[in-house]
């Protein structure tokens, strides 16, 4: 029968191997949209593809992408996902702290169509509550629907992050 102590150094090492296992999955990299075979449309069935830029100077918020006001994602930077609705009309934002006139789009989507929206970030819109920058601050999304010749591109180089 083993001593305590070497009951416990096992039982220490076990752990150990196990944080490093997941802490080396948890690094890996995620995937560019042009790596992924993405399945063709559904029939009778629309696309709409969101990204957002990998801009270094990005406000780091995800915040939820709604059509109708259903959640169909997360807006990551740097990340590309879409999401299959029925053909329809559709209200595309994202959450926002306070809402801006021109931050969401009204798009009527067909069957078998692509729609690209990107997301874009104001950081600091809106700030306040405290003196030396000690208070508040609320970045702004915006979503800009993008046409499919120049969407493409930037959605190719983006990581993916799911669909269906």
């Amino acid at each position: 029968m083993p001593s305590p102590s070497t009951a416990l150094l096992r039982r220490l090492l076990k752990t150990v191997a196990g944080l490093l296992l997941l802490a080396t999955t948890s690094c890996a990299s995620v995937p560019p949209t042009a790596a992924v075979a993405v399945p063709p449309i559904p029939a009778g069935q629309a696309r709409a593809w969101f990204y957002r830029d990998p801009w270094v100077y990005d406000c780091q918020g995800t915040p939820y992408i709604r059509m109708n006001e259903g959640i169909v994602g997360v807006s990551q930077v740097g990340g590309a996902s879409y999401r299959d609705v029925p053909p329809g009309q559709y209200l595309v934002r994202t959450d926002n702290y306070l809402g801006d006139f021109n931050s969401t789009r009204q798009v009527y989507l067909f069957p078998g169509q692509q729609a690209y929206f990107k997301v874009l970030c104001l950081t600091n819109w809106i700030t306040g509550g405290g003196k030396n920058d000690a208070g508040y601050s609320r970045d702004t999304f915006y979503v800009w629907e993008i046409p499919p010749e120049v969407a493409q591109a930037d959605v190719a180089h983006s990581r993916f992050y799911g669909g269906g």
